[in-house]
């Protein structure tokens, strides 16, 4: 592991709640925040930072990254908390991160709707399961 270290949902709104400078980056694709829903930060009046670490529909890479990020005022002096949908891209994307010089950038476990269960659907952890604010457009 390159990046700052794994992190439970519940410990990075404790983290955005405590610490005024985090940040939370949301790396799924467009389509995923809209239709599947995101975290709402509004009872911490801050605001999601959302980044492709994909691009819809193709699933290409999004080579501009870590531009996007500093585009967004995302700097490297603050802790980042990274979101996806089960926690696998958010881990590429704090590798990514660190590689750039982030100092803490940290992979959030299970992301916004965690794995699979035996019925196929997301019910068993992540953001959504943990009860944490989030909201559908």
């Amino acid at each position: 592991m390159t990046y700052a270290g794994d992190v439970s949902p519940e410990q990075t709104w404790e983290a955005l709640r405590s610490r005024p400078d985090a940040v939370l980056v949301d790396v799924r694709t467009r389509a995923e925040l809209t239709f599947v829903g995101r975290p709402d930060l509004a009872e911490l009046g801050r605001p999601l930072v959302a980044v492709e670490w994909t691009r819809f529909p193709g699933g290409d890479r999004n080579p501009h990254f870590v531009a996007e990020l500093e585009q967004l005022g995302v700097r490297r002096d603050q802790p980042v908390y990274f979101l996806c949908r089960s926690g696998v891209r958010s881990v590429a994307a704090a590798d990514e991160a660190t590689a750039a010089g982030w100092d803490e950038a940290y992979n959030i476990l299970d992301g916004f709707e965690g794995g699979v269960d035996d019925a196929g659907r997301r019910t068993l952890a992540g953001w959504k399961v943990a009860g944490l604010p989030w909201r559908q457009d």
